[in-house]
Parts: C-alpha cells; structure tokens; sequence
C-alpha cells in the first residue's frame, strides 16, 4: 500500500511564474519521491507553464481525486475549468485573476476537509489581487482560517534551511503590534513554534524569542516590554518544559539562530524576522499556515512578475514548499 500523503498542488496566479515552475518541478521528478501530488486547477493553466518552460509533460485529467489512477506516468489533474489564461495579461496584477486564484483554493480546501487531500502546496499568489478580486482578507492566511472556521491562534512559519520564524503579530500596523504584544500571545506563538517545528521533523526544538526595543530597552531605558511581559513569559513557558530563552536582541538573535544555536525564532513583529529569511534564503524559503486543521505550504517569494513567462524561473521554494508539507501530512497521519 502507497503510504506517501495525497497533496494538491495549485499552481498560482496564472499572470505569474506559478505555472511554470509548478511544471518544471513536475517534470523533475521530485515530488513522486515525496508525496503522490494531484494539481488542482486548469488545464489551459497547466498548459501555460509548459509553454513557459519550455517541456511538453503528459497529464491526465480525472473529476474527483478518488479517480485517480497513482500508478500512471501522467500527471493527474482535477480540471476545475475556472481560469482562462488568455484573458490575462502575463507580467501583471489582475484583480480577476486574483478572485480565480481564491476560488481555486477555496475548492481545494473542500477537497481536504472532505479527506481526498492531505495538503496544500500553492504556487505564489498576489495577495493585493486577490483582496481586491473580492477576497477581502489581509492575507491568505486569514483567509485560510476563515475558510477552515479556525478558532484559536494560528501564524505564518517562515522556513529556510538554517531555521524558521513564528511571530506574535503579523500584517498589522506596527503602531498596533506593539499594543498586542501580551503573554497571551507570546505563550501561543512560542508553542505553536515548538508544535510545528516538532511536526516538521525537528524531534527537540530549540525556540529565542526576539525582544521588542533596541537592545533589549537597555534594563528599560528604550522600553520595559522586556521586563513586563517577554521575560516572565519565556521563563514561565520554559518551566513547562519547551526549550525556550529570550528575550535576545534583534541584532543579535539571528546571528544566533544562523550559527545552529536555535531550530526556530519567534519575532515580535513581521519585518522583524522577514528581513533576515528574504536576505539569507530569498529563492529557498517556504511560508507555512501553521496552527490550521490543514496543512498549508508555499515559497515565500511573489509572483515575480518581471520574469514571467520567460522559461528563467528557479523551483527551489516551491520544491521544498512541497517537502515541507509532505512531511507535515506524514506527521499528522502518525
């Protein structure tokens, strides 16, 4: 019996360079090595990104994921029908397209709920496009967890090779973020990082958890957040048993966390951690929707609209995004 997990694979807003590299990971090979993956999506999509890549790759188009054929050498898709790839110019947001991208996840996640996928990898998207489209989210993920009627904390795990970011606050004002920073949040942040790097493949997590002020408010000097709230929290986290320290410097944490000394950093602030993984692991790294029901992965760059349709695209991302959530399936089956 196959024990690999069923993932789909979307292939992103079609104006981008989701369809390509969705294919030229395809034809590699790689991801049959990892998970049996079914695209979900249109078939005239699909045949954009062969077009963009420049490789003729055979797929078989079935209505229901429980028909497929696994043992074939085609690649199965679900030919949703919903994205016509000729009224959409390449290299440029549409708001249309945006709404189609929405509406393919959202039947992608009628798919997991209903148990004929264990996961989700999707090609990049444009969040504005898809907001303006008529998905009114600040981001996938929140719509993610609208969709999936989530309760509690959930976040965004941003993964390169050398470690993975949680954070506290997300897309927010950064005005706002510092009024939500609380040991509430914090406490949910540090252990949705410890569940899901153990999900993840990391048997003992070692978690810094970043200060908010400029060296750590200097003993209140530049802010007692550090004082108050972070430092009485991690202590009491770590009581518990999660393998946890800080609060560490800004400047200092991730230099830390890029010497081995942690698996995961869990950051006040977006930018906070954001600036490190785009500068260390820009065309490597994977967002994860961590804390959901269903497993979510993607690459963390944008649709790259600059290059679009020119066959030059890197997999990398996308390649481990699929990695990534194969191995969570994996986890949340056992």
């Amino acid at each position: 019996m196959n024990k690999l997990p069923v993932l789909g694979l979307m292939l992103g807003d079609v104006t981008g360079i989701g369809p390509e590299i969705s294919v030229k990971l395809l034809a590699s090979g790689m991801p049959n090595s990892v998970a049996r993956v079914a695209v979900i999506g249109d078939a005239r999509v699909f045949e954009t990104g062969c077009r963009d890549a420049g490789i003729r790759l055979d797929y078989k188009t079935f209505d229901d994921i429980d028909a497929i054929e696994w043992s074939g050498d085609a690649i199965p898709l679900i030919d949703l029908g919903n994205v016509d790839p000729a009224k959409y110019p390449r290299g440029e947001s549409s708001d249309e397209s945006g709404r189609l991208s929405g509406d393919t996840l959202k039947r992608m996640i009628e798919m997991a709920e209903a148990g004929k996928i264990e996961g989700i990898c999707f090609a990049p998207l444009n969040k504005g496009a898809m907001n303006r489209g008529g998905w009114k989210y600040p981001d996938e993920h929140q719509m993610f967890a609208a969709l999936t009627k989530h309760s509690g904390f959930y976040g965004e795990m941003n993964v390169i090779k050398e470690f993975s970011t949680f954070r506290v606050t997300s897309h927010i004002a950064l005005k706002e973020a510092v009024n939500l920073i609380s040991p509430e949040r914090i406490t949910a942040a540090i252990g949705l990082a410890d569940t899901s790097l153990r999900a993840a493949g990391v048997a003992a997590p070692r978690i810094g958890v970043a200060a908010l002020n400029p060296h750590c408010g200097e003993n209140g000097l530049f802010g007692d957040e550090e004082i108050r709230i972070i430092r009485p929290t991690v202590d009491s986290i770590r009581a518990t048993g999660i393998n946890c320290v800080g609060p560490i410097s800004s400047d200092v944490i991730f230099l830390k966390a890029l010497k081995g000394e942690f698996d995961g950093v869990v950051m006040m602030y977006h930018d906070q951690g954001q600036i490190a993984t785009k500068l260390l692991g820009f065309n490597k790294g994977v967002t994860v929707t961590a804390g959901l029901k269903t497993v979510f992965t993607t690459p963390a760059h944008g649709t790259a609209y600059d290059i679009a349709g020119k066959g030059v695209a890197d997999t990398g991302a996308l390649e481990q995004a699929l990695r990534i959530a194969a191995r969570m399936a994996t986890a949340r089956a056992h």
